[in-house]
C-alpha cells in the first residue's frame, strides 16, 4: 500500500530517503496502525537562492484502503541544520532502518558524515519527547503513549551510551528493559487502548526510572557535548557538492 501511494508521489520532489516511521519503526505496529511516511529532499538550487526561498516541503495526509498514510517531506539543508541541534525526527530518518525509497550512494555517503556529528544535543530532543509524552499519559492515560515515554527515552539512552541508533523498543527494552508483553498485546488488540489511572500508576515507576537514566546517561555519554568542527565542515562540503551535482 505504501508502495503504491510512492508510485504516485516520489516523482513530484527528488527523495534522499523515504522512511516509514511511527509504530513501525518503534516496534509496536498494530494491524490498523498509521504509515508515517518521513523523507528529506532535496530541492533545485534555483528554489533556495531567491528573495523567498521554496524549500518544496509538503505535509499530506490522506486515506488508503481504511489506512491512514501521513507523508511529511523537508528540504536537505533544513534536516541537516537541525541534525546538528539533536533533532531526532531527522536523525532517524537518516539513520533508521525501515527505509521504503532512497538515492541509496547519495544516502550511504551522508550516514557516516551524521553519525560523526552526533553530540549530546540529543538529549534536548529526546528528553524532552518523552516528558512531553509523560505529560500526554497523565491527562489521557493509555497503553500507545506509555510505550511512546519508554520508546523514546530508550532511544535517547542507547544513543547516548552507546553512540548507536535504535528505535526498536522491543530491542531496546531486551537490553534495558522492562517487560513489554503486557503492553503490545494491548497495543496488538486495539490502536488507542486507554489504561485506567491505577493501571497508569503501576507503570509510573517504569516511566520515571527510564526518564531519569536518559538524564544520567548524558554526563558519561560516549558522544562529544557538541559535534566536532571538523566534522561540520565535512558535512556542509558534502551538501555542497551534492547540490552542484544535480542541480
Amino acid at each position: 500500500m505504501a508502495r503504491a501511494y510512492l508510485d504516485r508521489y516520489l516523482p513530484e520532489r527528488h527523495h534522499l530517503v523515504v522512511y516509514l516511521s511511527g509504530a513501525h519503526a518503534y516496534g509496536f505496529p498494530s494491524p490498523v496502525s498509521d504509515l508515517d511516511l518521513k523523507c528529506v529532499h532535496i530541492a533545485p538550487t534555483q528554489d533556495l537562492v531567491g528573495l523567498v526561498p521554496r524549500p518544496g516541503g509538503a505535509e499530506v495526509m490522506t486515506v488508503e484502503e481504511g489506512v491512514e498514510i501521513d507523508y511529511g517531506s523537508n528540504e536537505l539543508g533544513e534536516v541537516l541544520r537541525g541534525v546538528l541541534k539533536g533533532n531526532g525526527n531527522y536523525l532517524e530518518r537518516l539513520l533508521g532502518e525501515l527505509v521504503l525509497a532512497a538515492d541509496v550512494l547519495r544516502l550511504l555517503e551522508l550516514r557516516p558524515l551524521v553519525k560523526a556529528t552526533l553530540s549530546r544535543r540529543v538529549i534536548r530532543h529526546y528528553g524532552g519527547f518523552a516528558g512531553a509524552q509523560l505529560r500526554a499519559a497523565e491527562v489521557a492515560p493509555g497503553v500507545k503513549k506509555v510505550l511512546y515515554v519508554l520508546r523514546t527515552a530508550r532511544t535517547g539512552l542507547h544513543l547516548l551510551r552507546a553512540g548507536e541508533l535504535v528505535t526498536d523498543l522491543t530491542v531496546l527494552a531486551a537490553e534495558y528493559g522492562p517487560d513489554l508483553g503486557e503492553l503490545l498485546a494491548r497495543k496488538q488488540a486495539g490502536e488507542r487502548t486507554a489504561l485506567t489511572t491505577e493501571e497508569l500508576g503501576r507503570w509510573r515507576g517504569e516511566l520515571d526510572r527510564a526518564i531519569a537514566e536518559l538524564d544520567a546517561a548524558v554526563a558519561t555519554s560516549v558522544l562529544p557535548p557538541e559535534p566536532p568542527g571538523a566534522s561540520i565542515a565535512a558535512l556542509e562540503d558534502w551538501l555542497r557538492l551534492t547540490r552542484r551535482a544535480l542541480w
